[in-house]
């Protein structure tokens, strides 16, 4: 629980967050005296009551006060505001959310470009961890004397697709076997892990060789295993102060990189809501200096993704939030109207 202020320290607290939020520039008494309504003097006694409780900070280099990670944890939690979405904006996503997808998963990547482009932050999305999703159909088609391409259709709209190779060659009849097979056996059942037990049981109902069954197998194993990953808006940090600092870009570039570190903090979260997590919150020291919002969805009482926002810790948490709640309602709205 976010430990109590008086009414005048949550409107200061507020007005610093915001301030140095839109100018980057560390916040004095004298830049809210307007806002305020309150004289130099008293905004500078409760400026350093802040700072003596650890909200706010005081740079080394300057006379001014910066919202520290106590601030903006209180500010999220207490003050923010979710209404910051122009009309403007708020067609643009409507706009977006009607483009015509073959898979809800699409969706998802259609969603992450969105934010990208109204919040102006990195977003990066993750595929759902779909092992308790439905399977309602699995197909293999023939590509080649040695290659085939096997297709999973869950309950959710999730196509999970797969090219698989192989050493030896392989007959029309031998993949229409294998999709009669494999949708005897698993129609119906959660897409989880294939077992051993399925293994023997499609070898001894086959005539196919044992390496081609185990290789299908293995590579669909892959396929639900795998992680699918979209980003967009990388280039949007580079104008941001934060990240003139050599050290930070290139901490915020091996964050990138480092997708399972990235799917860890995502999948975190993997309830219908946003959350929120301020430079150390995580407990990852690669995202000390960056914060990260993240935004589960569910359709059809399924998981179809996780996207999150990193950016800097003086992030417009705001707008982020205000633009996941929308998007969040459109898709949810779209989908009580059958339109997916």
């Amino acid at each position: 629980m976010s430990e109590e202020l008086d009414k005048r320290k949550k409107k200061l607290l507020q007005a610093i967050v915001e301030e140095y939020i839109e100018t980057a520039e560390p916040v004095s008494s004298n830049n809210l005296v307007k806002e305020l309504e309150c004289s130099s003097a008293t905004i500078r006694n409760e400026m350093a009551e802040l700072e003596k409780t650890g909200f706010i900070e005081k740079p080394h280099t300057s006379a001014g006060r910066v919202p520290s990670q106590k601030g903006y944890r209180y500010y999220v939690d207490e003050l923010i505001r979710d209404d910051k979405l122009s009309r403007k904006e708020m067609e643009l996503i409507k706009d977006r959310l009607e483009t015509k997808v073959n898979d809800l998963e699409d969706l998802t990547k259609i969603a992450t470009t969105t934010l990208s482009e109204i919040t102006h932050y990195t977003t990066i999305s993750i595929g759902p961890q779909v092992e308790k999703h439905t399977i309602v159909d699995i197909k293999f088609v023939l590509l080649g004397t040695r290659v085939l391409m096997a297709v999973i259709l869950t309950d959710s709209g999730i196509i999970r697709e797969s090219i698989i190779k192989f050493d030896e060659d392989i007959s029309q009849e031998q993949a229409n076997d294998l999709t009669t097979l494999f949708k005897s056996k698993l129609v119906g059942k959660p897409l989880e892990h294939l077992d051993t037990p399925l293994e023997d049981y499609i070898m001894s109902e086959m005539k196919t060789g044992i390496n081609i069954i185990r290789k299908i197998i293995e590579e669909i194993n892959k396929m639900i295993e795998e992680n699918q990953f979209y980003l967009d808006g990388a280039n949007n940090v580079v104008d941001m102060p934060e990240f003139k600092k050599v050290d930070v870009a290139k901490d915020f570039l091996n964050v990138l990189d480092a997708k399972d570190l990235v799917a860890d903090v995502l999948h975190t979260g993997m309830a219908e809501d946003i959350k929120i997590y301020i430079g150390t919150e995580t407990e990852k020291e690669e995202l000390k200096n960056f914060s990260i919002v993240t935004f589960n969805h569910l359709l059809k009482g399924k998981d179809i993704g996780t996207i999150g926002i990193i950016g800097p810790t003086r992030m417009d948490y705001s707008k982020v939030i205000s633009v996941m709640k929308y998007i969040s309602k459109k898709l949810n709205d779209d989908f009580k109207k059958g339109k997916f």
